[in-house]
């Protein structure tokens, strides 16, 4: 699959009159289309709603354009919680999943009406202990442990992880709210990560589908909702296939009619969590080339680094680049490409052929949508980029201020060294 830019070196070079580089920058039309698929692949379901994981892209411009899809929010934390409810986003709008909780989170989500999502057996009792009864709708998130695997192999290691509970303490666990008067339940699972398979959803939703008609058949438990979470993956690279939402959402509802429906369980909602998916192809970084070195290597220094897209660095992620303006050009030239940070993992890309960089060239950096800006930092007091939203009129709209030093030094206000620095 050839990766294609959704800007043009012309359209950039009218941007940064504007907003200098680096920057990140959101496709309105494909996130558009993309929600609108989504909504009609699951429409065989009546209840069901995709919670956007927050966590990947948080930020209220993007948020809302998946809201008028009937999109809620999947929040793992204080801040992502005030930020939703911010928006009129609340209630079992919103589906509140995290692990090793503060108290004051759990006090928000009940308060703004979330429904939480348990991580650990122990902390039922730390929920009431906090709001001194549980909430009527309680949900938990399951660990079966062991592998994950698929026709095309393992895909990742769930016994590995530190989330969910085992099988024994999700029975325990639904017996125990049950008596302390809960009366809606759900079952949620993550057991892959970044899957690009339409084999996933399915696969994942079977194995719950039949953990569900236990629970309900050894506990009572009135099961309402069944959450899939996240997973499903994108294209990072330009040989893999992307995943087909459609397929997906039918697969899905075979194993339903399989499963579910003869178990007298025809109403449970289906819940997805999918962040990448919905917004990982729609964001670009956006950088321009600013200096080159001949040593042991031939590199090409950007004005981008690790603090605007972490993952190369952290993970040694793929992440393809297109360079503005030579499109069709070879590549025929290989180099590693470097942020400024006095990391050696500070590369969007190493041996990678490209076609020749010249200084003053744009690189659109495909596929940060999610996990992109939000995963950024202020490592060597880097300063996070502005975000910019590509309307569907093709005009642009800032929808994240640039930091400035002003920001970075906010937090020292307390010290007298802090009106000392000049702005």
């Amino acid at each position: 699959m050839k990766k294609v830019p959704f800007v043009t070196k012309e359209m950039i070079e009218e941007i940064v009159k504007t907003y200098p580089t680096p920057f990140h920058i959101y496709d309105e039309k494909g996130i558009r289309e993309n929600a609108k698929a989504v909504k009609e692949a699951f429409s065989w379901n009546k209840g069901f709603k995709e919670y956007f994981a927050v966590k990947a892209t948080p930020n209220p411009f993007l948020i809302n354009i998946l809201h008028e899809y009937g999109c809620g929010c999947d929040c793992s934390s204080l801040t992502e919680l005030m930020l939703s409810n911010a928006l009129g986003i609340n209630g079992h709008d919103i589906m509140f999943s995290s692990n090793d909780t503060p108290a004051e989170d759990y006090a928000y989500a009940a308060k703004v009406g979330a429904i939480i999502n348990l991580d650990d057996i122990t902390h039922i009792d730390f929920v009431e202990g906090i709001l001194g009864k549980l909430p009527e709708t309680m949900s938990c998130r399951y660990n079966p442990g062991g592998v994950f695997q698929m026709s095309n192999g393992i895909m990742d290691n769930p016994g590995d992880a530190k989330y969910g509970f085992t099988t024994e303490q999700l029975f325990e666990g639904f017996r125990i709210m049950k008596e302390k008067g809960v009366k809606h339940f759900g079952i949620h699972a993550f057991l892959a990560s970044n899957t690009v398979t339409n084999e996933y959803y399915p696969q994942l939703a079977k194995q719950l589908f039949e953990v569900a008609v236990q629970l309900k058949e050894k506990t009572g438990a009135n099961i309402e909702f069944i959450n899939l979470s996240g997973g499903v993956g994108i294209p990072y690279t330009p040989d893999q296939e992307p995943n087909d939402i459609r397929v997906i959402g039918e697969g899905v509802r075979k194993v339903y009619e399989e499963v579910l429906v003869p178990a007298g369980m025809g109403d449970v909602a289906i819940y997805t969590e999918m962040g990448r998916f919905m917004m990982g192809p729609y964001g670009e970084v956006i950088t321009k080339a600013i200096h080159e070195k001949h040593t042991h290597k031939e590199y090409i220094g950007v004005d981008a680094c690790a603090v605007n897209l972490m993952r190369p660095a952290m993970y040694g992620a793929y992440h393809h680049i297109t360079v503005l303006g030579k499109e069709d050009a070879p590549c025929d030239h290989k180099y590693d490409v470097t942020g400024s940070l006095c990391e050696n993992n500070d590369k969007f890309a190493v041996d990678r052929m490209l076609p020749e960089i010249e200084m003053g060239d744009y690189l659109a950096i495909h596929d940060t949508g999610a996990h992109g800006y939000a995963m950024g930092y202020n490592y060597n007091g880097k300063l996070k980029s502005a975000e910019l939203l590509l309307k569907e009129d093709g005009s642009v709209q800032l929808i994240r201020r640039a930091e400035t030093p002003k920001d970075y030094f906010a937090t020292l206000d307390c010290f007298d060294v802090f009106n000392k620095i000049e702005f």
